[in-house]
């Protein structure tokens, strides 16, 4: 009898054990993907909110675009050096940094007293974003050891990123239509707060690898490149092409890509191996991802200042029309990875890219029609991207070497950031025109030149896919 009581007991304890591991799993996996949530909604929640904040601050229409950019630039060059650093000295300490950075520049940008400083404060929030996104991933792969649990959490985590895509430009134009534009900066402070609290208890640090150094000369070379080129196409048609400043810019720009791939030909530890970039499915997919996001981010800017300047929207309109893009991102990623699975990835990111296309140049021959013809061209983008970023992202890591996905997928994230910079500056300059670029000039034959530059370029991702994206369906 006692021996059986103690059996039970022991079970009892046994099972209890595992239900509070259980739940300090789930609460830390809620708490990593509301930090990751937070991190993508800022791409997209300033973005509806430009226009109140140039008609309370002023300054010139590159300034509002160096708003959007700080933060992507920023993001983007240091999202490899973040993964370093998590692995040489935790991902949870990473991760927690990043979000306390996040939070403390959230509050001080909601209290921005110029259009510089808050410039400043979202670059400072595109470094804690990069710390934040770097180390998730590791931490996801530290608390889930078991294989079917991991794959179940990264596809919850992943799922945020559909459902910060579809909010963002919601919720940025409730709030700068009800409370203030200030308040999308606010907003980030509860969440950041929560996250924090979630992760501290239920997430254990991970192992450090003392061995992994940090490609310092690759980061600041790469930095460089990224800021003297977005430089040069922001301020080009201000200053003028010709300027010393910006001919210099576009001079660091190429010494600092040369300098670059020389860093990371020859260094020991490098953040970006060359020999990545030597298999064509990889090179590829990367150049794909540039087009995805150029696209994207340079429709999602351009066509906010449309709808506000030349439509007479409300920035809650605005956001609530950008629904039909946003939607489809959060619902068919699912339906998409079922396709990857039985034909591969090849061919839906054909079909994804030329359908975005096609939805992009619509709009073109949209701008004077009803509502409706916008809706058609928004649903084929969103229904396009949703296509292509799945199979996209399956492509480039399940083409990198052994030990090299997560390398793989840094460099993805990183390019496709780069692209999101690229796609506002230089669609914004289509959308505005040569000159001083002092006022916003949304005219409709300016968004037209945009949106068809755009259209271009996702048929190019579709011509890039075509030609060297992998025909095998994807493994597993």
């Amino acid at each position: 009898m006692t021996t059986s009581a103690q059996s039970t007991s022991t079970s009892s304890s046994t099972a209890a054990s595992l239900a509070a591991a259980a739940k300090s799993r789930a609460l830390a996996l809620f708490g990593l993907s509301l930090g990751y949530f937070m991190v993508l909604l800022d791409t997209t929640i300033v973005t509806v909110a430009l226009p109140a904040i140039h008609t309370d601050m002023g300054g010139k229409f590159t300034s509002l675009e160096w708003v959007v950019n700080a933060y992507t630039v920023l993001f983007a060059s240091l999202l490899l050096s973040m993964g370093s650093l998590s692995d040489r000295y935790g991902a949870k300490r990473i991760f927690g940094g990043g979000l306390i950075l996040f939070a403390a520049a959230s509050a001080l940008s909601s209290a921005a007293p110029s259009l510089g400083l808050l410039i400043a404060l979202r670059g400072a929030l595109g470094i804690g974003g990069a710390a934040m996104t770097s180390a998730s991933l590791a931490l996801i792969a530290s608390i889930y050891q078991d294989p079917k649990e991991r794959t179940k959490a990264l596809g919850v985590f992943a799922a945020v990123s559909g459902i910060a895509l579809a909010a963002g430009p919601v919720i940025g134009g409730l709030l700068a239509d009800w409370i203030g534009w200030r308040s999308i900066f606010v907003v980030n402070i509860p969440i950041a707060v929560l996250s924090l609290l979630l992760i501290v208890p239920n997430a254990g640090e991970t192992k450090r690898n003392t061995e992994r150094s940090l490609d310092l000369a690759g980061q600041l070379t790469a930095t460089l490149f990224f800021l003297a080129l977005t430089f040069a196409l922001v301020e080009g048609s201000s200053l003028g092409w010709s300027s010393p400043l910006v001919m210099t810019a576009i001079a660091a720009a190429a010494v600092s890509l040369l300098l670059f791939a020389v860093v990371e030909a020859r260094g020991k530890s490098p953040m970006l191996p060359v020999r990545l970039l030597r298999q064509r499915s990889i090179s590829a997919g990367l150049a794909a991802g540039l087009a995805v996001n150029f696209g994207l981010s340079g429709c999602l800017f351009v066509l906010t200042f449309f709808f506000q300047q030349g439509r007479g929207y409300s920035a809650l309109l605005t956001g609530l029309s950008f629904l039909p893009l946003t939607l489809p991102m959060m619902l068919f990623p699912m339906l998409t990875s079922r396709i990857v699975n039985r034909v591969g990835v090849r061919l839906p990111m054909i079909c994804g890219f030329f359908v975005t296309a096609v939805g992009t140049a619509m709009l073109t021959v949209a701008s004077g029609a009803f509502y409706w013809l916008l809706f058609a061209g928004l649903l084929l983008i969103g229904t396009g991207l949703s296509l292509t970023i799945p199979p996209l992202v399956t492509s480039v890591v399940t083409a990198a070497p052994p030990g090299q996905a997560g390398v793989a997928s840094g460099a993805l994230n990183s390019i496709r950031q780069l692209g999101a910079a690229l796609g506002v500056a230089v669609l914004s300059l289509c959308m505005n025109g040569a000159g001083a670029r002092a006022e916003i000039a949304a005219s409709a034959d300016g968004v037209n030149t945009a949106l068809l530059v755009s259209a271009l370029v996702f048929a190019g991702g579709g011509g890039i896919t075509l030609l060297f994206i992998g025909r095998k369906p994807a493994k597993g």
